[in-house]
């Protein structure tokens, strides 16, 4: 894993293992909660994320940006242009982009879903909201929303709204998983969930290709 950065965004990607020249690979984005905050790379590299899904993405790439501001809404474009520069890569598979986040990395995940659902096969939205208002722009993605039943920080309650209106809207695609008996870590069960990688890896997106014009990537760490 290697701790990198593209312009003021610091990150952490892990390559597929025996990764070969002309393959393409699928792509998961994790987006971190307000603890991952700041210029910390190492919260980002220990986050239980890359732990648990180790052994899901051995022939997929898997990158956490870091959020150096107060929230993700704060550096909203910025956290867009670098999910278009790690899309990029020419070793990525353009069908098999996701992106997944919990609490503040929730609420970034359902916002950056319905600002850019033509860039992602499926979002995994963890413990967050938002504007579930706008989400009938989620109806072609397919989304697996999961919180938990006891959530004091972010009510479970957020989750619903998001997946209700989605399928209010004529969406097919989303899924909502309440664990039971748990507080706002709803992210540890979620990522050691084999059934939830299963899915994830399952689907696909059509995606047109654009030019590669990202080249400012600099060595961080």
């Amino acid at each position: 894993m290697e701790a990198l950065r593209y312009k003021e965004i610091d990150y952490v990607i892990r390559r597929p293992e025996n990764e070969t020249e002309g393959k393409k690979y699928p792509l998961v984005i994790y987006l971190h909660g307000a603890g991952g905050r700041g210029r910390d790379i190492s919260l980002i590299k220990n986050h239980s994320f890359f732990a648990h899904s180790a052994p899901f993405l051995k022939e997929a790439f898997s990158t956490g940006p870091q959020c150096y501001a107060d929230s993700w809404f704060d550096i909203f474009e910025q956290l867009q242009d670098f999910i278009e520069f790690v899309i990029s890569d020419q070793a990525v598979d353009r069908e098999r982009v996701y992106l997944t986040g919990a609490s503040m990395g929730g609420y970034a995940t359902w916002q950056m879903g319905m600002t850019r659902p033509e860039l992602f096969a499926a979002i995994v939205p963890i413990c967050g909201g938002g504007m579930y208002w706008n989400s009938g722009r989620l109806v072609n993605t397919a989304v697996w929303a999961f919180h938990g039943d006891s959530d004091p920080t972010v009510f479970p309650e957020e989750s619903k709204k998001f997946i209700n209106n989605i399928v209010a809207w004529g969406g097919k695609k989303a899924r909502l998983t309440i664990f039971e008996n748990t507080g706002h870590n709803a992210w540890d069960p979620t990522f050691a969930n084999p059934e939830m990688w299963k899915w994830l890896l399952e689907q696909r997106n059509s995606y047109v290709e654009t030019e590669n014009k990202f080249d400012d990537v600099k060595k961080y760490g």
